[in-house]
């Protein structure tokens, strides 16, 4: 185990609805695929500031035959272009393939992906910041011990409207670039 003052700093982001509009009919190809505003600068700024920027997404429209691996490939192809194009980066992009009823211990809300995360860069996830707009996202946050962080874009203002008890004191922001900012901000206090 690394110890946690020398460790890398890591930030964990939900994809549909943080990063890109979310779809009820799914996102299935690159063309589909757009971000939200601000977001791609908002990955850049978290990327140059020192964070090893990461993705944890359920794609169960692998499960469902909606897109195929190459097509999702593709999505995060353009993901992945758009950020460096702004000076960014991203270290790695997961997924969890499953359907709902599957039992995997990947697909969120349990925290299979995030725990994956962690030991790949040899991070304990406490305080890790994990940008999410759904229950199931804080819920996996929750679970793996990192900081939950919602926001309202996606399905972020219905969860914040329904939010249980134990998660009514997170911390929620308009969208992907305020949340980076704030996280951004809490490092550089925090140095």
């Amino acid at each position: 185990m690394v110890d946690s003052s020398s460790a890398p700093r890591l930030v964990i982001l939900d994809r549909d609805g943080v990063i890109n509009q979310d779809s009820d009919e799914f996102v299935k190809s690159a063309d589909e695929w757009l971000p939200l505003p601000g977001s791609i600068a908002a990955i850049a700024s978290l990327s140059t500031a020192g964070f090893i920027v990461t993705i944890a997404s359920n794609q169960s429209g692998l499960a469902r035959k909606l897109f195929d691996a190459e097509a999702l490939e593709a999505i995060h192809q353009k993901l992945c272009k758009l950020v460096v194009n702004a000076g960014g980066h991203i270290g790695r992009i997961i997924v969890c393939p499953h359907g709902p009823n599957d039992g995997c211990e990947c697909r969120k809300p349990k925290s299979g992906m995030l725990l994956e995360l962690g030991s790949d860069y040899g991070v304990p996830l406490q305080n890790v910041p994990m940008v999410g707009d759904s229950l199931r996202d804080l819920q996996a946050a929750s679970t793996a011990g990192a900081k939950p962080i919602l926001v309202r874009t996606g399905n972020g203002s219905y969860t914040e409207k329904n939010l249980p008890p134990e998660l009514l004191a997170i911390d929620i922001y308009d969208d992907l670039a305020a949340a980076a900012a704030a996280i951004v901000k809490e490092q550089t206090l925090a140095s």
